[in-house]
């Protein structure tokens, strides 16, 4: 009997890009159930009931959640294609890398994006730095993982493909090939690759999707990818 695989999410996530392109990579049969997050599903709702958050990977009844550990966990639970590394070592690293994504890279770039006047001018420098530092360990490789997307490639997704999108809606210019030449080139590699391809929305829908929430972001500074 085959595997029941769903992932609960939204086309226009970063998040839930990372967990999709896990499964991709895997060549994990799933069915994606799009979410509307203005209006959450019961469903939803009873397999995250603590974050309430996409995405959500339902494993034969069994709900993950949070898109790095759905990573790892698709990573561990299917064979295939390798995700992290099998060094503890580089695993450690992938993690770290990952985290720092997460908790410096993205915030700051957002912020970037969404203020004005001196408060900006200080996530942009902040922005910069984090870029320049990924710029740096990207130096020499194809991709983060080696000549191969892993772990890393898929936390930085947002890098790859938002990035661009935010920028140009807030109309700032922070990731560019005069600046960040080997990143722009990591980016361009990795949208190019078929499992990350089929995950992706049309560049000009979430263009007009940002652009219509652009006054509510600004105000409230709150992600919106649905």
């Amino acid at each position: 009997m085959a595997e029941t695989v769903k992932l609960l999410g939204t086309k226009g996530s970063p998040f839930s890009h990372r967990a999709e392109v896990a499964l991709r990579l895997k060549e994990v049969n799933f069915e994606f159930l799009h979410e509307d997050l203005a209006h959450k599903s019961d469903m939803l709702l009873r397999y995250n009931p603590i974050h309430k958050k996409i995405p959500v990977l339902v494993h034969e009844e069994k709900p993950i959640v949070e898109s790095l550990i759905v990573v790892e966990y698709v990573d561990e639970a299917f064979n295939g294609y390798a995700i992290l590394p099998s060094d503890p070592y580089e695993r450690a690293m992938a993690r770290f890398w990952a985290r720092y994504i997460d908790e410096k890279v993205i915030p700051a770039f957002w912020m970037s994006c969404w203020t004005d006047e001196e408060m900006q001018k200080g996530f942009i420098a902040q922005a910069k730095e984090t870029l320049t530092t990924l710029e740096r360990q990207l130096k020499g490789k194809k991709f983060f993982g080696g000549d191969s997307i892993g772990f890393v490639d898929l936390a930085a997704g947002m890098v790859a493909f938002w990035f661009g999108i935010l920028q140009e809606v807030a109309g700032i210019n922070l990731l560019n090939e005069e600046d960040y030449p080997v990143l722009c080139r990591w980016a361009d590699d990795y949208c190019s690759v078929e499992a990350v391809k089929e995950s992706l929305l049309d560049r000009k829908l979430l263009v007009a999707h940002f652009a219509s929430k652009k006054e509510k972001i600004f105000a409230t500074k709150a992600p919106v990818y649905d």
